[in-house]
């Protein structure tokens, strides 16, 4: 475009726009939204009168204001890339466990954008858990499941979710995950782990299981590795540093765990670790 254009290409809340040259940032808010408080070009907060160049991308923002499934699905598009935003969005990932581990990787996957999460979990929020777990001191006492759903709402309301109160055994497993396109495994209890593997081995090989063995502590974070296992099953961690006195689950390495957790099943999803 030559410089005595009329006009100029931008942006406007990640979708094209062509405004006269010369215009600053309250023109365009007055032409796209004129509801809006909160000027932003190029990723900073600026005020009205900030003059406009050719590529600049502007966001619009009403205080408070939630966006419509659609707002927010072309900002997403735009942050992943269209490829990545559609194939996640038809995604159902099942999250067994909503601790530590789980709640984590539903956050991620939420922010991703994965059309829905079955979260599983019998358990109710402890006080001791709000050291590592995505959860906040008025939710003491509630329902883990029910709990990290109302969270992930709050982060994506336009994601379903299924949250599910049950204990997990070898016996209800499969049935738990009908339909399922991954299972994140995110036990503490070695026993549950071993009776997930089991049963997913049994009733739903096809179905790809990431799981977890070896977190606990303040070792270093490239000790936690990723390694495929037993077909379709991920493993996760250093598959030495258990939970014991003096050895805890502290949430700097959980969340290290977590964010490969949360990447195998991107991966998974789209395709990358056939």
């Amino acid at each position: 475009m030559s410089s005595d254009s009329p006009t100029i290409s931008i942006k406007v809340n990640e979708q094209p726009a062509r405004v006269a040259r010369g215009w600053d940032l309250g023109a365009v808010r007055d032409a796209y939204k004129p509801e809006a408080d909160i000027l932003i070009r190029n990723g900073c907060p600026q005020g009205a009168e900030s003059p406009l160049a050719e590529g600049d991308a502007v966001v619009l923002i009403r205080r408070g204001e939630q966006p419509t499934a659609e707002e927010l699905e072309a900002l997403m598009t735009a942050r992943h890339g269209p490829g990545v935003h559609a194939r996640v969005k038809r995604a159902r990932v099942g999250i067994a466990g909503c601790g530590g581990l789980g709640s984590a990787v539903a956050v991620a996957l939420g922010r991703l954008g994965v059309g829905a999460l079955r979260l599983v979990d019998f358990d109710v929020v402890e006080p001791s858990n709000l050291n590592r777990q995505q959860f906040f001191v008025d939710q003491i006492g509630c329902h883990k499941a029910q709990a990290l759903a109302q969270n992930l709402a709050r982060i994506n309301p336009y994601v379903a979710l299924e949250p599910l109160d049950r204990r997990i055994t070898v016996a209800n497993a499969a049935e738990t995950f009908e339909s399922c396109d991954v299972v994140a495994e995110c036990f503490d209890d070695p026993a549950a782990k071993r009776d997930l593997t089991v049963a997913m081995r049994r009733g739903r090989p096809a179905t790809p299981l990431v799981t977890v063995s070896g977190i606990a502590g303040y070792g270093p974070s490239d000790e936690i590795q990723v390694r495929r296992v037993l077909g379709n099953v991920w493993l996760i961690g250093d598959g030495v540093s258990a939970a014991a006195p003096g050895l805890g689950l502290l949430a700097p390495r959980v969340a290290v765990a977590a964010g490969h957790q949360a990447n195998v099943i991107l991966r998974i999803l789209l395709g990358e670790e056939s």
